[in-house]
């Protein structure tokens, strides 16, 4: 009789065991079906945002061409401006004109002026104009014509 009972016990621990096993080997099962459904959201995440990323990149670039655009168009209408006020430097008489670029605050603004103007009355002009002016005004006309040369 203990035989029998070891044997059914054998047998009944074995059972248990496989139901056991069985039972683990579905939760495995389950834990690696959610595994591979999470990859496959992160894989479309991952995709999604290298497209998102992709865009950003080509709208930065067309910024970056708008910004220099913008930029080359701010020192056109610059350049213009200071041309026509050069002009009318140079019709002014040179007494007053170097006295209206004495007095100018930004000495940049009176180098740009006189760049633009008729060597000649450019030079007159700088003949009425403020010695520490002067030499403010010569060093940026130095830089400019130095970048011009570039």
């Amino acid at each position: 009789m203990r035989a029998f009972y070891a044997k059914t016990l054998i047998i009944v621990v074995s059972l248990c065991g496989a139901a056991f096993a069985d039972a683990q080997q579905k939760e495995l099962q389950k834990e690696m079906e959610r595994l591979q459904q999470l990859r496959k959201t992160i894989e479309a995440k991952l995709t999604r945002n290298q497209k998102i990323l992709a865009q950003i990149q080509e709208e930065k670039k067309a910024l970056q061409k708008l910004k220099e655009e913008l930029e080359r168009e701010r020192k056109d209408l610059n350049n213009a401006r200071f041309k026509k006020l050069a002009k009318d430097f140079e019709n002014m008489d040179p007494e007053y004109a170097g006295e209206k670029l004495s007095k100018m605050q930004d000495p940049r603004i009176a180098a740009y002026i006189l760049y633009n103007m008729n060597s000649r009355k450019a030079g007159e002009a700088l003949n009425f104009v403020d010695p520490d002016a002067v030499s403010k005004i010569t060093q940026i006309l130095v830089r400019l014509r130095k970048n011009e040369k570039k």
